[in-house]
């Protein structure tokens, strides 16, 4: 169990507590021996006791700790303490794109284009690694606090599943390919899918396939056609819509080959984004055979007679009748001309081109002789070197895929069909369903069947007879935890609790239930509820606004959960922080409760310069006071920021000149203070009525905000 303040692996103090998800738990930890702030990501009880996945997931994440990119969250660290799995990662402050997308509803065709970049060349280094992430989606994708994209979790999904459809890592399957959805083999392609459908979130906000259930969500994945984004938002431009139904074709081949195939055609679509440029490929067609066009069988003779033409203006040679005879010779991939032998036979004997032959053959048997040695040379050992020149050793693939096959558990009971899918290091997920033909409590069917070569570590979705007697469970979110279990002893169900933080649902509510509501499930089974206990108080730590702008320290507060306070003008002595901050109310680090509001002074000049004011001064603008007359007598002060008044004079005529210098402020303000005379007039009522208005003086003061130049 960790508690704040204990040391793990002799050099981790665990400071708080910042995240929690379906696998692990994320806590800010200082690193006594580098003096430096990490996450530390803490497998929860459930998985921590399955030593298959304890297993993978050792391997996993020591190979994504060989990963470094500005666009990956870096893994430092991985170990185990008393029970305790854990991984280092880089602490990377800022808000995950799912509550990024989630404050902007949806984001603007540029802004979702300018995300996904970064996140396909993170995707792609870890690729050329031969590292595969397996949960690409906005959950997995933080936007750090100066901007910067990262990707996280790279090699854990692979740990936990291959297609990740549980209810303890409840979202990944919006996002699952189907190739991970029907629980076989997923590669690079299948990241490309779920980056794509990522794309489609935010363009649109939302999923592109959403239901009641897990399954029904798959499945959807699986046989749906892909809905086009801009039946949601119509002004998305064709080819962004085109670019992410190619990343979400049902077939892998189909898909972009590569994360820099996608890159280029998104950079594409930032310039050109009306343009049809993106190439939809269909290997199936491609591989068929078609009949000849006449376009091709004229490029064919016209090739043909540029070769005839041309051997009158070389030596040939003759070709050996016992060389040549059984070999097929193919000109353009089109078919063979016999004639052309026969040409070759009747030219003369060229002893020059048999030197240069003679040449080439012995090259080619000394370069033949070379690989031969290399390969036994490999063969025996002797060589520690691959062909790239890279160690064996190195060249390596880091992780194997481990795959198991599949027993029949149709028909078993359901606590037995689990223990042998566990004993097989799969993880198996409950789903209730009536059945006729089925008793009660066997199993009806498993989204894998007999004889499936499974990866191991993935799900396997058993689906639970309840006979015909099934009982509807009561949607019980948002319910008090009293009402939820009343609601429950009614319909006969047992329970078991589990209390957890939330943002969003009141303490003493049920913010989660399993199975879901309105599904069926067993008389008397248990019934999962998960309570809120609120949002979690914890001490928020200030973020350093200094030499950011007044709109980038707001966003800064706001995302770290503070607000911004009381904004002031100031001097700083380097011109390059005009216009940022200079000052904030609170040090850096220092931890303080949450939405507590921030100062900030921001830089308006620049302290000790000297300025200068010449200009001319014109009368009230009709936007100002449209009942300003000219001859009015108006009094005009001029003072600067710091209260230095620089004029005060009447005037009835304008522009008025003004020349001030060794101003030391860089800001001030024009005040105009003069008595309008308002004319009477009538007002008359709907009764037939009139209302005599007396004509009468009116003070009016306009404020004008002026900059003055630096001498």
């Amino acid at each position: 169990m960790v508690k704040i303040g204990m040391i793990i692996g002799d050099r981790y103090e665990i400071l708080e507590k910042i995240g929690t998800g379906g696998m692990s738990d994320v806590y800010k930890a200082k690193c006594n021996k580098l003096n430096r702030f990490v996450a530390v990501k803490v497998l929860k009880q459930e998985f921590s006791e399955n030593a298959n996945f304890v297993s993978k997931f050792r391997i996993e994440a020591q190979a994504a700790a060989g990963l470094s990119h500005p666009n990956i969250v870096n893994v430092y660290d991985v170990g185990e303490e008393k029970d305790i799995y854990y991984i280092v990662m880089e602490l990377v402050e800022g808000i995950t794109l799912k509550k990024y997308i989630e404050k902007k509803a949806r984001l603007s065709v540029k802004e979702a284009i300018s995300i996904t970049i970064p996140i396909c060349m993170g995707i792609e280094a870890a690729h050329n690694n031969h590292i595969i992430h397996r949960d690409i989606k906005p959950q997995n994708i933080i936007i750090s606090k100066d901007g910067k994209v990262k990707v996280t979790d790279f090699g854990i999904a692979k740990a936990a599943t291959s297609n990740t459809i549980t209810s303890n890592v409840m979202g990944s399957v919006h996002y699952t390919s189907p190739e991970q959805a029907r629980g076989g083999f997923s590669d690079e392609k299948s990241d490309i899918y779920s980056l794509g459908i990522t794309l489609f979130e935010m363009l649109t906000g939302r999923v592109a396939f959403n239901g009641e259930t897990t399954v029904a969500i798959a499945i959807k994945h699986i046989q749906e056609e892909m809905p086009s984004p801009r039946e949601y938002v119509a002004e998305i431009p064709l080819s962004v819509e085109q670019i992410v139904f190619k990343c979400c074709q049902k077939s892998p081949d189909r898909r972009y080959q590569s994360m820099a195939e996608l890159i280029n055609d998104l950079k594409k679509s930032l310039m050109n984004p009306d343009e049809d440029f993106v190439k939809m490929t269909n290997p199936d067609e491609e591989a068929l055979t078609r009949p000849i066009t006449d376009k091709e069988v004229a490029e064919i003779k016209r090739k043909r007679e540029l070769k005839t033409e041309m051997a009158g203006f070389r030596e040939e040679q003759t070709y050996p009748e016992d060389d040549y005879h059984d070999d097929e010779y193919y000109e353009d991939d089109h078919e063979i001309y016999e004639e052309d032998y026969e040409d070759y036979e009747e030219e003369d004997y060229n002893p020059k081109m048999e030197k240069v032959t003679t040449v080439l053959a012995v090259i080619a048997a000394v370069l033949i002789g070379c690989v031969v040695l290399f390969v036994a040379g490999q063969a025996f050992g002797l060589f520690q070197f691959d062909m790239f020149g890279r160690n064996r050793e190195e060249a390596q693939p880091q992780a194997e895929i481990e795959f198991v096959e599949m027993i029949n558990v149709v028909g078993m009971q359901e606590d037995e069909a689990k223990r042998v899918l566990i004993d097989l290091g799969l993880i198996p997920e409950i789903e209730f369903a009536e059945s006729a033909e089925v008793p009660e409590g066997r199993i009806i069917m498993a989204s894998a069947r007999a004889g499936d070569r499974v990866v191991v570590g993935s799900n396997v979705i058993l689906s639970v007879s309840i006979g015909l007697e099934g009982v509807i469970v009561p949607d019980l979110f948002n319910k008090t935890i009293e009402e939820a279990i009343a609601a429950l002893n009614r319909e006969g169900f047992t329970y078991s609790r589990s209390d957890d933080y939330d943002d969003y649902i009141a303490a003493g509510y049920v913010f989660k239930q399993s199975p879901e509501g309105n599904s069926k499930a067993a008389p008397g089974a248990m019934i999962n509820l998960w309570v809120s206990s609120g949002p979690e108080e914890r001490m928020i730590a200030i973020p350093n606004l200094i030499g950011r702008s007044e709109e980038e320290a707001t966003v800064m507060l706001i995302e770290a959960g503070l607000r911004l306070g009381r904004v002031t003008e100031g001097a700083s002595e380097d011109e390059n922080m005009l216009g940022r901050v200079i000052y904030q109310s609170y040090s850096v680090g220092v931890f303080v409760e949450a939405n507590t509001a921030v100062d900030i002074e921001v830089s308006t000049e620049i302290a000790g310069a000297l300025y200068n004011y010449i200009d001319s001064i014109y009368q009230p603008t009709d936007e100002e006071d449209p009942n300003f007359k000219l001859g009015t007598n108006v009094r005009i002060i001029i003072t600067t920021t710091d209260e230095v008044q620089l004029m005060d004079q009447n005037v009835n005529s304008f522009p008025v000149p003004v020349n001030f210098s060794n101003i030391k402020s860089a800001h001030g303000f024009i005040i105009m203070r003069y008595v309008n005379q308002i004319e009477p007039y009538t007002i008359y009522h709907e009764d037939g009525t009139e209302e005599h208005i007396p004509g009468r003086p009116e003070s009016e003061e306009i404020i004008r905000p002026v900059n003055f130049i630096q001498q």
